[in-house]
């Protein structure tokens, strides 16, 4: 009788409660949603490092990106602490259980060289890069075009803060030209295709510095070669002047949006003149279909563990398509 009476008053309790799918909760709201869906948003594991001199295991990345509930993580490969497969397997296997995809590979080379040599090393620098990526089963890695080398050091201030102040630009090699300069990245980058296409690795290309810094540099290389292992990895924030232009250009050939922000003020005063409208960029991605990974990189002074949560909502509301 107990178990009746029990069985009784669960079923008499379930009456009140309103059924999930029940027209109280199909509201017109609730229908729109079910139209959309957000992009996946992932965290380059720089957001936590920053070239900052101390010590940040990938691990410790990859249990914060979980914790902050992130969908995937980015590698940055030079802040690996090895290459052996072994380890690339461990982690691999981390990110798994953390419930996470390894969703790119931020490796960098140089191709921007007269030297034959150097630039044939860059290349088979760059094949190998793509090797690593297959082996942790990574579908994209972004590469860089190089750049000209010619910016030096000035008092207190490093190359890269002097090239930063510069807004990325610098003098080309004396002797030297910019085609001259385009021919040694499209050459080597060809050389890359076979790899990539073997490793089933899209090769992103990205508006960095060098013959990279502007949109029409970044698609002169991706026209050139005219692959499809050969896409764009856009940064929301390399573009200092004609950035809605520029990244329009890019838009319709991205595989991958490295998103910037600078929570606490920029790390290098140059990007705190850069506005970030984040909804007009996910109105321009969802006028490409774009469905793809947002990796997001935090290169702002405030907290990580601050900045990187806030800049994870901001990315949440900011992109997503419609799937009607």
């Amino acid at each position: 009788m107990e178990r009746r009476s029990l069985l009784k008053s669960l079923a008499t309790a379930s009456l009140g409660a309103p059924l999930i799918g029940s027209s109280k909760f199909n509201t017109n709201k609730k229908l729109t949603l079910e139209k959309i869906k957000h992009n996946p948003i992932g965290v380059s594991t720089y957001s936590f490092w920053q070239f900052n001199g101390r010590e940040t295991p990938i691990e410790y990345c990859i249990d914060k990106a979980s914790k902050f509930g992130f969908d995937g993580i980015e590698l940055l490969l030079i802040q690996m602490e090895s290459e052996e497969n072994s380890y690339l397997q461990k982690l691999k296997k981390r990110s798994f259980d953390a419930g996470l995809d390894i969703m790119g590979l931020s490796t960098h080379q140089s191709f921007v060289s007269p030297d034959t040599l150097k630039r044939k090393e860059n290349i088979e620098l760059t094949k190998h890069q793509i090797e690593v990526a297959y082996s942790l089963g990574i579908p994209t890695i972004r590469i860089n075009t190089g750049r000209w080398g010619t910016t030096k050091p000035a008092g207190d201030k490093s190359e890269f803060d002097v090239l930063m102040d510069n807004k990325g630009v610098e003098s080309i090699i004396d002797g030297y030209t910019e085609e001259e300069g385009f021919k040694w990245v499209i050459d080597s980058i060809e050389q890359c295709i076979p790899t990539a296409e073997k490793c089933g690795v899209v090769l992103g290309l990205e508006n960095h510095w060098g013959l990279g810094l502007t949109s029409k540099g970044v698609m002169k290389i991706v026209n050139a070669i005219d692959s499809p292992w050969l896409s764009v990895t856009l940064d929301t924030g390399n573009f200092f002047d004609n950035r809605e232009e520029q990244l329009a250009e890019l838009a319709p050939h991205t595989c991958l949006i490295q998103a910037k922000t600078y929570y606490g003020g920029a790390k290098w005063p140059a990007f705190d003149q850069i506005n970030i409208d984040y909804r007009s960029i996910g109105e321009l991605m969802r006028k490409n279909t774009y469905k793809g990974y947002i990796s997001l990189e935090f290169e702002g002074n405030e907290d990580a563990n601050i900045a990187v949560p806030k800049s994870l909502e901001l990315l949440r509301n900011s992109f997503y398509y419609n799937l009607s």
